[in-house]
């Protein structure tokens, strides 16, 4: 298998279109009791993000960002899989030079979350890949749901079959996690160690007392935040359908994420700024995979990503402190055999994007060991 080189070159027309639907986008109303997001997403705050999406956003410097790093694409089981691959500072992408390490991304992100962390690890001596999950940002997408499990065999293909490493090192966030936690148990073989910075947990058995107050402080984070995840697990298509044709509706739709789920006090903008939400969300609407990023959630109706036996392979984890109710070391280890854990000073889901440095950091300390 040959990876090819991939510049991203989004077509004019493409451009052109989300630029009619987001400056023909109307923003409706809200409760006049409406205050601090209390209903969703905020009626003013989206108006405010049309205009500047409208006014001031610049796609041209975004997209040399992107181009700013080596890019490959590879075709693997019928998916042209975009991916990122970083030498370790001293070599190319030819020449392998450091320890290789996998990092997946999940929903609603992408490869923009690495962007600043790539360079950094590259820096400790780590040969970093970073793929698009298949269906999301600059990868191809899947001709119907597949689940964390199939991208994780897809992961081992592109490491092994595609870049020839023999032993590598794998870390993930949100669904990245699930497929990284699949890396470590299906592909042991090749997998030396991973690191989570999410780890959704399904308690099995009786509950310490620390379990049990973790366990309903997490279900009701999910009755608070996790509606989306329903829907998007029975019916994708339904939801899919019609935001994939309206920018702005698939702003509203994710912003909230963005906001509930990261480090900012109530105020997203102190974890984002307006271009950062911008590219995240231009990342599903160039290449049209709105709906097929939203696919991978259909799995979980025949299997849980976050369920199996216990795992072998060495295990890191950093609890960033405004993630969605990490689980406590005592819950993770029935499963895991975790070698590392790392209360993190700042931060919430989407780490690498908001503490690239703090991430970066964390991970490359993780995996010094198995240089």
């Amino acid at each position: 298998m040959m990876k090819k080189p991939f510049r991203l070159d989004v077509p004019q027309a493409r451009l052109d279109w989300i630029s009619r639907r987001v400056a023909d986008a109307v923003v409706g109303y809200a409760p006049d009791d409406d205050a601090d997001w209390k209903y969703g997403t905020d009626a003013h705050y989206l108006a405010e993000f049309r205009d500047h999406w409208r006014d001031r956003y610049d796609w041209g410097a975004a997209q040399d960002a992107f181009n700013a790093l080596p890019q490959f694409t590879a075709e693997i089981e019928g998916i042209a899989v975009h991916f990122y691959h970083l030498a370790a500072s001293g070599g190319t992408s030819g020449q392998s030079r450091g320890y290789p390490i996998i990092l997946s991304h999940g929903w609603p992100g992408s490869v923009l979350e690495y962007l600043k962390a790539m360079p950094l690890l590259a820096a400790r001596g780590f040969d970093v890949i970073v793929p698009s999950l298949p269906g999301y940002g600059f990868s191809g997408r899947p001709p119907r749901p597949i689940s964390a499990s199939d991208i994780a065999r897809m992961w081992r293909t592109l490491m092994v079959d595609v870049l020839g490493y023999t032993r590598f090192g794998a870390q993930g966030g949100d669904w990245g996690a699930s497929v990284t936690t699949a890396l470590a148990q299906q592909h042991c073989d090749v997998v030396a160690s991973f690191h989570l910075n999410y780890l959704a947990h399904r308690p099995n058995g009786e509950m310490s007392p620390g379990e049990a107050e973790w366990f309903k402080a997490a279900r009701k984070r999910m009755n608070d935040v996790g509606a989306y995840s329903k829907q998007m697990t029975t019916r994708p298509q339904t939801l899919g359908l019609a935001l994939a044709d309206t920018p702005i509706g698939f702003a509203s739709w994710v912003l909230e994420k963005y906001r509930a789920w990261s480090d900012n006090d109530g105020d997203i903008e102190t974890a984002f700024s307006k271009d950062q939400l911008i590219t995240m969300i231009m990342t599903f609407l160039v290449s049209d995979n709105v709906q097929a990023a939203m696919w991978l959630y259909n799995s979980m109706t025949s299997a849980r990503p976050t369920e199996g036996g216990p795992i072998a392979v060495p295990m890191g984890f950093a609890r960033f402190p405004r993630e969605t109710v990490p689980p406590p070391r005592e819950a993770a280890e029935r499963r895991f055999n975790i070698v590392h854990w790392q209360d993190m000073p700042k931060g919430g889901h989407f780490a690498a994007w908001e503490e690239p440095e703090l991430f970066a950091g964390e991970v490359a300390g993780f995996f010094d060991r198995w240089r």
